[in-house]
């Protein structure tokens, strides 16, 4: 795993989302997004978001990559059930999140990435070659089994997707 790059990644992340949101109008951000039922201020909390689900997912990974195969595989498996009821949440999470501001979601993520800095930092080579099951229902860049090293290099692809969803531009 390149650390460097994946470093680097998420600082070009924060410096778009503080330029977005710096640039942003309170029209543009009421405006709906792309492809979604938000609105750009609700997809600018789920693009933050996105890095905040990391920290759970380092928790999970830590966990049920000491355990045998198959409790994630079961433990995936459970969850892709929920599928249903996870779209809704998430949904609706981020249509209440889009109510804390453009300018505090950025600075939320400027302490998430701080922090994931410092994780990836203090991460063995071993340690980043543990994985787990992950349910693929839930999200497109979830795959069938995820590295740690692949759950760091996860949230800017899903920042990089959803960013051409929003129509801050128009």
């Amino acid at each position: 795993m390149d650390r460097r790059a994946v470093h680097e990644q998420w600082e070009r992340d924060r410096a778009t989302l503080h330029e977005l949101v710096g640039a942003a109008t309170a029209a543009d951000l009421r405006r709906r997004s792309r492809g979604t039922r938000w609105t750009n201020r609700q997809l600018v909390f789920h693009l933050v978001f996105g890095y905040q689900i990391v920290r759970a997912l380092l928790v999970l990974i830590r966990v049920f990559g000491r355990l045998p195969d198959l409790v994630s595989r079961g433990f995936a498996a459970v969850l892709n059930a929920a599928t249903p009821p996870f779209h809704v949440i998430n949904y609706l999470g981020s249509c209440g999140g889009g109510l804390i501001g453009p300018r505090f979601a950025a600075a939320w993520l400027d302490r998430i990435i701080a922090s994931l800095h410092r994780s990836l930092d203090q991460a063995g080579e071993a340690d980043l070659a543990r994985g787990m099951h992950y349910p693929t229902r839930w999200d497109p860049f979830f795959r069938p089994y995820m590295t740690l090293a692949d759950v760091y290099r996860y949230p800017a692809r899903h920042f990089a997707f959803h960013l051409e969803q929003l129509t801050l531009d128009q």
